[in-house]
């Protein structure tokens, strides 16, 4: 297993309350299709765009009617008449929703940043809607728990982009800030080309670093929430803290041995969660 934001939604797992398994469903649908409106296929810019504004129209449909009821195109269907339901019964705020096709859309026309500030603003918007989410079905969404959820899902974020540089090129996108390149020597060419030297190494032991400190600052929401939700959290957490630890055991070389997660990996996690 990888870390990958919408693989970290607990959909189908057992630890996710019975009557909760719907609603969490109907908003991974609707994020995992935008999501991939944004990267997959052969669709220009353009259609991938107008793909996401009628996303965002239907949005504005179920917040200018809520608890009304929504009848979106024929094709959407399947999408927004079960996420509108769900709205409606668990009270949920639009907001959130409308950060990740925020997100989404700036997946489709920024390939480069500048700075962490704009990596950080990007992830408040392609990562912690999720957590948001989540924490309002279970109606825990105090402003604590609602920051450490923030830590959680950005921390989550980073490690996916850390242990996807490679992959995020082919598709001619750099997480890594352009800032931090420079401070450590790194160029573009180092990229395109996998070469692994000493100023690569401390890029990335410093962005490895840096996201560890954001896991642990959120780590307290797992243990404050209690049950099932609690325990799904610990998992997902100690899940971003293995990936960045087999990181660092390859010697930051992400270009030829991508980070996954096997069985040892996971019965370390639950050992970690006792």
């Amino acid at each position: 297993m990888a870390v990958d934001h919408y693989e970290n939604f607990p959909v189908a797992s057992v630890l996710l309350p019975r009557r909760l398994r719907r609603p969490v469903t109907d908003i991974y649908r609707f994020a995992r299709a935008a999501d991939d409106i944004a990267d997959e296929g052969n669709a220009s810019d353009a259609e991938r765009l107008a793909a996401l504004a009628a996303f965002r129209a239907e949005l504005h449909r179920i917040g200018a009617e809520p608890g009304g009821e929504c009848r979106p195109a024929d094709v959407l269907a399947p999408i927004f008449a079960p996420l509108a339901q769900t709205i409606a019964q668990y009270q949920l705020p639009i907001t959130p929703f409308l950060d990740l096709l925020s997100a989404f859309e700036q997946d489709v026309s920024v390939k480069r940043y500048d700075d962490y500030a704009s990596l950080l603003d990007y992830c408040s918007r392609s990562a912690n809607p999720v957590g948001r989410l989540m924490l309002h079905l279970y109606d825990a969404a105090t402003p604590d728990n609602l920051a450490q959820s923030d830590a959680i899902c950005t921390g989550l974020q980073l490690a996916n982009f850390w242990q996807d540089v490679r992959v995020d090129w082919r598709k001619q996108r750099i997480y890594l800030p352009r800032e931090d390149l420079l401070h450590h020597h790194v160029t573009e060419d180092d990229i395109a080309t996998c070469r692994l030297t000493p100023q690569w190494r401390d890029l990335m032991a410093f962005q490895v670093e840096r996201t560890r400190a954001l896991l642990h600052s959120g780590a307290p929401l797992a243990r404050r929430l209690p049950g099932r939700i609690g325990l799904e959290l610990r998992l997902i957490v100690q899940g971003g803290l293995r990936i960045l630890e087999r990181i660092e055991r390859c010697g930051y070389d992400v270009f030829m041995n991508r980070p996954e997660l096997g069985w040892k990996d996971w019965a370390v996690m639950l050992w970690r969660i006792r």
